[in-house]
């Protein structure tokens, strides 16, 4: 059943997964119809509203064809010519039917009824909180502004009601919203006016109505109405709130009220049925994860399945580290035999290392499989219970967790929430983690809020909780003064306030309150509490004793003191074990150990986890970082064994990043070392690495320079066969100047090898350097020499072996089988890929296919081929072919006149070919000038043509030359020149692409110069 949302951005799921709407026109189209839900719009409406007085001829087949397609993403089963249970035609009409639970602005509605019928402050609330931004956000129509007055209107009355109740609070975030959607709507600004004052934040109130009082006036040259008159004049008659200390919680969390009640929401969201995210954020010691320790409470009280994931600081953190956590729980929570058909699974490489490293490394497919198996899992274990994941210290997460988040986010199951909190400063926020905030900001059922510092009247709450005596006016303010309302500071702070109420002495950080608080210690004490800092929150005892040589009993009794002074606590798990009271005290006790012992304590802990967790793979990552941290006072042959080691077990979660850098830091350990053999085995292993995350960088040119020169000093000549067609591949990825030059030495070496491996190197590099330069018969001769399967007399390699060796040729044969002329053939040829049941297979079939209709000029192949991409959700991948793909589904509907936009949205996607360069610029600039003649913009497509000239000019690729030189030939003909110019340039193109053996662009030239 799929759910649609119109309160804010538009958007659909389908089972859970969030599907496309299709062009901007489609999308727009549907968002109009779920604007009029229940009620018809006729087809002519439709087409002024859409395309206004620019309607083109077709506009009329167009919106049918919209409609068709729409049928198809939101009931995909559905017959052909069936219409479905939910876009329906009533004569020259269409109307969206929205069944109960389908339709955001439906549901809204409903709540909103009943909460006016019954006086329910809750059915307002759940009401307001479907709403995420503007309705229909993006697109302008007065239908969409009919929509925002009804949010209004239930926000004015939600609002009068909450007051009447005293519960200002709930309501709070709703007429945020409504206020930043209505700057200028008085009722709405009135009743926010109000609510912060009487929610006791009198000073927020007024600094508000000044601003709105300052707005109107500037850019209306207006004053406030009676509304906000009045709610002016209630905050300023209104006594302002007294110091009054409320009674602790009996959770013993201080204030939050409103923060907590959002989380509360999100919670809700999935013991009813729903899927939502929320997102803390905050400075250090701001309280993040006690509130959502406070939220988990309150969500397991009520029945739900709840899970924690904490990220961890520093490299020594295992990655997907919060996933092993957050998972295993999962598992855990299933029956017997489900828990083994999921370790047997690609969860089983994450959740069960084994011992040592002899598991291959998983395929370039793996890392999508773990995260729909992710997906699948949290949606067996939420049909069961509803199910809440924490996700803690997000700031530390590694790419590969990150990766895993938001693809979880986009395709969260039914029951389930995810709630998240960061460090919105120190460390700053990294491009990755906005990058994942932003995209799930659009996701249905977001919230995020910023958890600020504590107010007078909780700083003194919570004075008064820690000290166990009330404290006086001028101390609270004192205490606020200096922690800034940061309550981890404020709790630190409380523990010097003596008898008589009065600071015996105010440190100016945190740190310095862990170093008074150090002071006092003795240096075995001081000692082991460094050692233990170094090992992490956790404080881990056997490893601790190991490390530090004190018995496990005499740690205990050492430390013991420490939980007095608030520096340590006992484990959330197991009360004998310890862990650090903050991230914060770990980093200040780090800080306060000398360098030179860091050093060599990071050995002494890597010696002991050797010896308390021998051949455990789940040690890997943390004994690799600890040994590189020792630099020097560590064996290089030690260090870079430890590193290619915690690589391959990075590589086996499918944190391929993290693998990298693992790796890359052995290669640097071993090369300075001169242990070439350790140092060929770690560039083995990064090679593998670097074809599963499908990216070349300059460094990783030279890697694999230097891989194939070890390799052949080492007299692996077959090896050096694999670096050197792998470094081919990756310059012609990226279309490097050298690349003509090592295509020559491949097919050299291929002439003359007895390895067929390499002999079949050798032709598809010439292959591919032949399409290259845009000599298409001797391309196309060199890649259909070559066989599409792997010789069984090849010599076994490692990179062979794992599957590290690049190579399409079966795709590249497909497109020079086109491009010599037979397409039918080639067509054929591609759809034996399209393998049932396998999404890459699907998109690489998509890919081949749409990219041979486009040279064909065949747009409705194209489509149709983009648009089973799009509604199977083939773009989930974000594989490197994606960016291909969505190019030609621009071209396909710019041709075909179905989408006027598409040509600008296909400019904008070619930056992604541009920085770093890529294969297929100007044959992609080429495309965007039929993209605009199409459109009747012949100024448009000269600039794109200029453009593609100057690609070929600066990158050397010349095999859409062809097709480049017939585009300037139609060109002519849009500007008005005479035929026989036309005719000239249409000659020159076909005589061009036929002396190439481009014999489906000389074709094509032939059909055009026989339209003249």
């Amino acid at each position: 059943m799929p759910y649609l949302h119109i309160l804010g951005p538009l958007r659909l799921w389908r089972d859970g997964a969030e599907l496309d709407a299709g062009p901007r026109q489609q999308a727009y189209l549907l968002a109009l119809l779920l604007a009029r839900a229940g009620r018809p719009t006729s087809t002519s409406e439709l087409i002024d509203l859409i395309w206004g007085e620019d309607a083109p001829a077709s506009a009329l087949n167009v919106i049918h064809k919209y409609v068709g397609a729409l049928r198809r993403i939101l009931e995909p089963e559905l017959p052909v010519r069936e219409t479905g249970s939910f876009l329906h035609r009533r004569g020259n009409s269409y109307l969206f039917t929205a069944a109960p639970g389908t339709l955001d602005l439906v549901d809204f509605r409903a709540h909103v009824a009943a909460a006016g019928a019954d006086h329910s402050l809750d059915r307002y609330v759940e009401a307001l909180g479907l709403w995420r931004g503007p309705a229909g956000d993006g697109f302008a129509d007065r239908l969409f502004a009919s929509i925002d007055d009804e949010f209004f209107a239930a926000c004015t009355a939600a609002a009068d009601l909450a007051l009447s109740m005293g519960r200002p609070d709930r309501v709070l975030p709703a007429l945020r919203l409504a206020a930043s959607m209505g700057p200028f709507h008085e009722p709405v600004q009135a009743a926010l006016v109000g609510l912060l004052g009487a929610a006791g934040r009198q000073a927020e109130a007024l600094s508000l109505f000044r601003t709105i009082r300052d707005r109107l006036a500037d850019e209306l040259g207006v004053d406030p109405g009676p509304a906000l008159t009045e709610a002016h004049r209630r905050v300023l008659t209104q006594p302002p709130a007294p110091l009054v200390v409320p009674p602790s919680a009996a959770t013993g969390l201080v204030g939050r009220v409103e923060e907590l009640a959002v989380l509360r929401q999100t919670a809700e969201s999935a013991l009813a049925g729903r899927t939502a995210i929320g997102i803390v954020e905050g400075e250090p010691g701001v309280g993040k994860t006690r509130l959502l320790a406070e939220a988990a409470a309150v969500a397991g009280r009520h029945g739900a399945l709840v899970v924690w994931g904490s990220c961890l600081e520093g490299d020594g953190t295992p990655s997907m580290w919060p996933w092993e956590q957050a998972l295993g729980t999962l598992v855990e929570s299933l029956a017997g035999p489900a828990r083994e058909k999921w370790l047997g699974g690609e969860l089983g490489r994450l959740l069960e290392p084994g011992t040592g490293d002899t598991r291959e490394l998983p395929d370039g497919n793996a890392q999508f499989r773990l995260f729909e198996q992710v997906v699948a899992l949290v949606g067996q274990a939420s049909a069961q219970r509803p199910t809440l994941l924490i996700l803690d210290d997000l700031q530390w997460a590694d790419v590969a967790s990150l990766q895993l988040f938001s693809h979880l986010a986009g395709r969260l199951p039914p029951r389930t929430a995810i709630i998240g909190a960061l460090r919105d400063r120190a460390p700053t926020l990294g491009s990755g983690l906005a990058q994942v905030l932003a995209a799930a900001s659009r996701l249905p059922g977001h919230r995020r809020f910023r958890l600020g510092p504590l107010g007078l009247v909780d700083v003194a709450e919570l004075i008064r909780h820690e000290a166990g005596h009330d404290p006086g006016d001028e101390v609270a303010r004192a205490v606020l003064a200096r922690t800034a309302g940061n309550p981890f500071f404020v709790r630190e702070l409380s523990r010097l306030i003596d008898e008589a109420g009065a600071l015996s002495g105010v440190p100016a950080t945190v740190r310095d309150v862990v170093r008074h608080r150090m002071a006092g210690l003795d240096d075995r004490a001081r000692d082991l509490l460094q050692v233990a800092a170094l090992i992490g929150r956790d404080v881990d005892l056997r490893l601790l004793s190991r490390a530090t040589g004190v018995a496990v009993a005499d740690c205990l009794d050492r430390l013991e003191p420490l939980q007095a002074l608030g520096l340590l606590e006992p484990g959330p798990e197991d009360p004998s074990a310890l862990r650090f009271a903050h991230d914060l005290v770990r980093e200040s006790v780090s800080e306060t150990t000398p360098k030179k012992r860091i050093t060599r304590l990071h050995v002494d802990v890597a010696d002991a986890l050797e010896a308390t967790h021998a051949d455990d793979e789940a040690v890997a990552e943390r004994l690799a970082f600890h040994l590189w941290a020792a630099g020097p006072l560590a064996e290089p042959v030690r260090t870079a064994e430890a590193l290619i080691r915690a690589g391959r077990r990075a590589a086996a979660k499918l944190a391929f990043e993290s693998a990298n850098r693992q790796l890359r830091s052995a290669v640097q350990i071993t090369r300075a070392a001169g242990l070439m053999e350790l140092e060929f085995s770690a560039l083995t292993l990064l090679a593998i690495v670097v074809r599963r995350q499908s990216g070349y960088d300059a460094s990783t040119f030279d890697l694999l320079e230097r891989a194939e020169y070890l390799a052949r000093g080492l007299g692996r000549e077959a090896e050096a066969a694999d670096f050197l067609f792998i470094r081919l591949m990756g310059a012609y990825t990226s279309i490097e100047k050298g690349r003509g030059a090592l295509a020559r030495r491949m097919h050299e070496q291929g002439l003359v090898s007895a390895d067929p491996a390499v002999r079949r190197y050798g032709r598809e590099a010439w292959g591919l350097h032949q399409w290259d330069i845009g000599q298409i018969g001797s391309a196309y001769r060199s890649l259909t020499a070559v066989s599409p399967s792997v010789a069984a007399d090849d010599v076994d390699t490692p990179l062979r072996r794992d599957g590290g060796i690049p190579g399409e040729g079966p795709g590249w044969r497909a497109v020079m089988t086109a491009l010599h002329g037979d397409v039918d053939a080639a067509l054929a040829f591609v759809d034996t890929w399209d393998t049932p049941g396998d999404p890459y297979a699907a998109s690489v079939w998509v890919y081949y296919t749409t990219m041979i209709a486009s040279m064909a000029g065949d747009a409705a192949l194209a489509g149709r081929a983009a648009e089973r991409w799009v509604s199977a959700g083939l773009d989930r991948l974000r594989s490197q072919i994606d960016h291909y793909i969505r190019q030609s589904w621009c071209w396909a509907r710019a041709v075909l006149h179905e989408d006027a936009s598409a040509a600008s949205e296909a400019e904008e996607l070619i930056g992604d070919l541009l920085d770093p360069p890529q294969w297929g610029i100007a044959y992609h600039y080429g495309l965007i000038a039929e993209m605009w003649l199409a459109a009747g913009s012949p100024d448009r497509a000269a600039d794109a043509l200029d453009r593609a000239d100057q690609a070929v000019w600066d990158h050397g690729q010349r095999y859409a030359e062809g097709l480049l030189m017939l585009l300037r030939a139609r060109l002519a003909q849009a500007q008005g020149e005479p035929v026989d110019a036309v005719r000239a340039a249409a000659e020159r193109a076909r005589d061009h692409a036929t002396a190439c053996e481009a014999h489906l662009f000389a074709r094509r030239a032939s059909q055009f110069l026989a339209s003249l």
